[in-house]
């Protein structure tokens, strides 16, 4: 059974390998929920009409499963029929959906979400119900006080981070508070543990996350996280579709250029495309040595995934200003900030905000 000790040993930031040698300034993250904005980008507009309401809302320090409870019970219905793209951060303040299927119902007021915490910004209907992953991307504006180093190679860093990228670990947040969304999924594949169904979707993707991030930690130690070795899957950038390395030409030039990704395993039930030759025995010797998760995702029914080992932002920019640090950037759906943040600063935080 994976060791807990060796769990929280993995998941602490000062274990987890830097791209590019470690950053040289640090700083405070997250004083105020206003340092950490967040803005859904949908991808589409809704429709103007048809059985589900859109809510544009922005919430500060609050998670986004709280506030879907909260619209779930001013509609009077199960919070199971109330949909959203993706988790946001708790402190944080941040813009995203939510959908609520009410059919032929308009007598809410949804007005009455407004506190000092949740502001309703729009509201329309839509066609079909908002999906779990559905929207484009996050557009991020974080800003990082206290800070102190050598900030003489900031600007330097920052365009090799744009340039290049950073490795797409999954945040602390998937994990859970101390990893606790990861000794709950061990408690579930042991048998000890019978989550509630909305529950258990955190637990499986928690313990996917870590053997992925695992995977990752070591193509970052070996320096070809962005490098092609024999056996790749391939994922083009903007889109999930994934290919097999092969003979295909000109690979060197497309990863550089940012157009394909080296990919890492979500693990799962086997399908026809897998990893062969150097990737396939490197992420095999790492699978292996957490038999508990993986017999228990198989269990599960997961079928395996494919996740770019590589995150690209775009329109990175920082600004200096005294001890402020401020970044922006957008990122694709599913990946984290902190993710590239941690590459530039070695940042504290003093509030829980999972």
């Amino acid at each position: 059974m994976t060791d807990s000790n060796q769990i929280m040993n993995d998941l602490a930031p000062s274990n987890i390998p830097y791209a590019y040698g470690g950053p040289l300034i640090s700083g405070s993250l997250r004083d105020q929920p206003a340092d950490f904005f967040v803005e859904e980008n949908l991808g589409f507009e809704p429709e103007g009409e048809g059985e589900h309401v859109f809510l544009w809302i922005e919430k500060t320090d609050i998670n986004t499963q709280q506030l879907a409870g909260d619209i779930a019970r001013l509609a009077k219905l199960p919070t199971r029929q109330v949909s959203y793209a993706g988790m946001k951060d708790r402190r944080a303040v941040t813009r995203q959906w939510f959908s609520v299927h009410l059919p032929g119902q308009d007598n809410i007021d949804w007005q009455a979400l407004n506190s000092g915490q949740v502001r309703l910004l729009k509201q329309v209907r839509h066609l079909r119900k908002l999906r779990r992953g559905a929207h484009r991307g996050n557009r991020f504006v974080i800003i990082i006080n206290d800070v102190s180093g050598d900030t003489s190679q900031l600007a330097s860093a920052v365009a090799t981070i744009a340039r290049r990228g950073v490795p797409n670990f999954f945040g602390e947040q998937r994990f859970g508070y101390g990893g606790s969304n990861l000794m709950r999924a061990r408690q579930l594949f042991s048998g000890q543990f019978k989550p509630k169904k909305h529950q258990r979707g955190l637990y499986l993707s928690a313990a996917r996350a870590y053997l992925f991030n695992q995977v990752l930690a070591q193509r970052v130690e070996a320096n070809n996280w962005d490098q092609l070795t024999s056996g790749e899957l391939l994922m083009l950038n903007g889109s999930h579709s994934v290919f097999a390395q092969g003979d295909t030409i000109d690979l060197d030039a497309r990863l550089l250029d940012g157009d394909i990704h080296l990919t890492g395993p979500l693990y799962g039930k086997s399908g026809s495309l897998a990893p062969t030759a150097e990737v396939a025995a490197m992420e095999a010797d790492i699978l292996q040595a957490t038999p508990d998760f993986t017999a228990g995702l198989l269990q599960a029914g997961l079928k395996a995934e494919r996740r770019a080992l590589r995150l690209l932002p775009v329109d990175l920019q920082a600004q200096l200003s005294e001890r402020q640090l401020t970044l922006s950037f957008a990122l694709p759906t599913g990946c984290f900030a902190t993710a590239l943040v941690r590459e530039l600063v070695n940042y504290t935080e003093t509030h829980n905000h999972v």
